[in-house]
């Protein structure tokens, strides 16, 4: 079943379905091009992105610049005080590579140290909620393997926005006014983030001098400004004036690591994630269940497909919620959650007829929108899938901003858990489990980068715009534009549905024992926000496509005239 308005898959993935266009179902066309395509939730980023791709960068440049940029117009999502995961391919070799930027706690952040303080879980905000933040280690890891400009190339935008301003936008404006009381509590964090005292509105000016400075000093002095440097010297500073943990030895010895993407195929396509400590192990498990149903039979968004869904969710979740932590510290079975065997049995637990409400014995119930996603290609194929959060966007990641940088501290240890018996128990200088996943999907001579944010929304949504695609012959921006449920909670029934799904649908999800929570028509809250890009390396074409969840746009690099000799001269003169 196709559903109408949607491309269909071709050879090229690039055909328009031949349907009027006023009858179309997805919200705008794909953005395609000869030239290199990135992907953003901010127009201005995507703008930028492209601009790097102009001046000879490549997808790689591109996206670091853009990251830079989100950090600056979405400082509640993400920035250089988070962690960072990408996966990377290389046109020229045709592999992909995977890098694991996400941070350690410091040596002194343990269970016996906050149960000190009187904790009897972990934090959720606050100092002891940071992690050393790996996301300025992972760019640099990036430029010096794969990119062809300098630090202080990609940072040179975001550097003068930082200074001249840029108007907020919409929907980022919305999570600014969510998080206006944490805001208020921290003067150095309100200095910031309320000039004047007050809250700033969508279209404001606004202006980031401190991390422009901070920016700065990375242009010149590279990844150790950070770690080592005057940015080291202002974080470890704030930690103290909050009593958190750092050391200088905790910035200074982190190292991010270049991984193996782990895969598995659906339906002739193989998709591909990175391995623990994120998550992108329960997108894989519920791909290979979903697998074993006629899901292209039952119709998009059925009755019957959603709940099949559903079902490999809570599955696949409570999986990765048993197993997955940092595999430094413990042993996680990644093939056999990932094998088809093992999924063929999990999927003999669905009851067609009815909604389980008992398959995990635990809780993850910590929310988590505070990401951006960035995808970009250029004119050669190479292709960068990136993803980069604070972790929490009401509060801005810890509500810390650390002093005189102009950036806040994540809050990715309020992942951890105080339960000796879990795979993700707190210990000095172990990484947290992780939401944040990037992915990438290929067959024959098409590639897809793409990833959608939001908590543990993101393998649940990988796995359905997988389907979209491979189930349902949907284009990338049609693949994004489908209505989503999210289940947040790892135990129980509840489920979160957008409001563009049936009414009689919901009802009879209802009657299954699925306890439906009604969100709106295009929820980012909840579903999250995506980004696509599409390279078919037979007609040498690229495609972007960006989730209307958000600000954000495809945005194309634009083709540099050639002139001749002659037209050269005349121009000169």
């Amino acid at each position: 079943m196709h559903v109408a308005g949607y491309a269909l898959l071709g050879a090229t993935v690039l055909s328009p379905f031949a349907l009027s266009a006023q009858d179309r179902s997805q919200s705008r066309s794909m953005v395609s091009s000869t030239r290199g395509v990135v992907a953003s939730e901010s127009v201005l980023a995507s703008q930028v992105g492209a601009s790097i791709l102009e001046r000879g960068g490549n997808a790689i440049d591109a996206a670091v610049a853009m990251n830079a940029m989100m950090g600056l117009v979405a400082p509640m999502n993400d920035g250089i005080g988070g962690d960072l995961f990408a996966i990377v391919y290389e046109a020229k070799s045709g592999k992909l590579f995977g890098l694991n930027a996400s941070g350690w706690a410091p040596k002194g952040l343990t269970v016996e140290h906050l149960r000190s303080k009187g904790r009897t879980s972990m934090p959720g905000r606050g100092i002891d909620a940071a992690t050393v933040p790996g996301a300025v280690n992972g760019w640099g890891k990036l430029l010096t393997r794969f990119g062809r400009k300098s630090f202080a190339e990609v940072l040179q935008p975001a550097i003068a926005y930082a200074f001249a301003g840029f108007p907020i936008g919409e929907v980022v404006s919305v999570y600014w006014k969510d998080s206006e009381a944490v805001l208020r509590e921290d003067s150095a964090t309100a200095r910031v983030f309320l000039p004047n005292g007050r809250l700033p509105v969508a279209g404001e000016l606004f202006r980031n001098p401190e991390l422009g400075w901070s920016y700065q000093q990375i242009a010149a002095r590279g990844v150790p400004a950070f770690y080592t440097g005057a940015i080291a010297a202002r974080l470890l500073a704030s930690s103290a004036r909050h009593g958190g943990t750092m050391r200088a030895a905790d910035l200074s010895e982190f190292d991010s690591e270049w991984v193996d993407p782990i895969s598995t195929t659906y339906r002739g396509w193989t998709v591909y994630e990175l391995p623990p400590n994120g998550q992108g192990i329960a997108a894989l498990e519920m791909l290979n269940i979903m697998e074993t149903f006629p899901l292209a039979s039952m119709g998009h968004n059925s009755i019957d497909a959603l709940h099949h869904m559903i079902e490999a969710k809570k599955l696949a979740y409570a999986d990765m919620e048993r197993f997955n932590g940092d595999p430094r510290f413990v042993t996680i079975p990644v093939d056999a959650m990932r094998s088809k065997s093992y999924a063929a049995t999990r999927a003999r637990l669905v009851n067609a007829a009815r909604a389980t409400c008992d398959v995990s014995a635990g809780s993850g119930q910590i929310t988590d929108n505070g990401t951006t996603y960035i995808s970009a290609v250029d004119a050669e194929g190479n292709m960068i899938s990136l993803i980069q959060s604070n972790y929490s966007t009401v509060g801005f990641g810890a509500g810390l901003n650390v002093a005189g940088a102009g950036f806040v501290w994540h809050n990715r240890g309020a992942g951890f858990s105080f339960d000796p018996a879990s795979a993700n128990r707190l210990e000095g200088r172990k990484r947290p489990l992780h939401t944040i996943i990037p992915a990438f999907m290929e067959k024959g001579d098409t590639r897809i980068a793409f990833g959608i944010m939001g908590g543990w929304n993101q393998a649940q949504a990988h796995a359905q715009f997988v389907s979209n695609i491979v189930d349902f012959g949907m284009n990338i921006q049609g693949a994004l534009d489908a209505p989503r449920f999210t289940k947040e909670t790892f135990p129980g029934c509840d489920v979160n549905f957008e409001s563009r799904i049936p009414e009689a649908t919901l009802k009879a999800l209802a009657a299954k024992g699925h306890q439906i929570v009604m969100r709106g028509d295009y929820s980012s809250t909840r579903m999250g926000a995506g980004q696509a890009v599409l390279r078919n390396f037979t007609t040498r074409m690229n495609a972007g496509a960006s989730d209307p969840r958000k600000d954000g746009a495809a945005v194309s690099e634009l083709l540099q005239p050639v002139y001749s000799p002659a037209v050269r001269a005349k121009r000169k003169r």
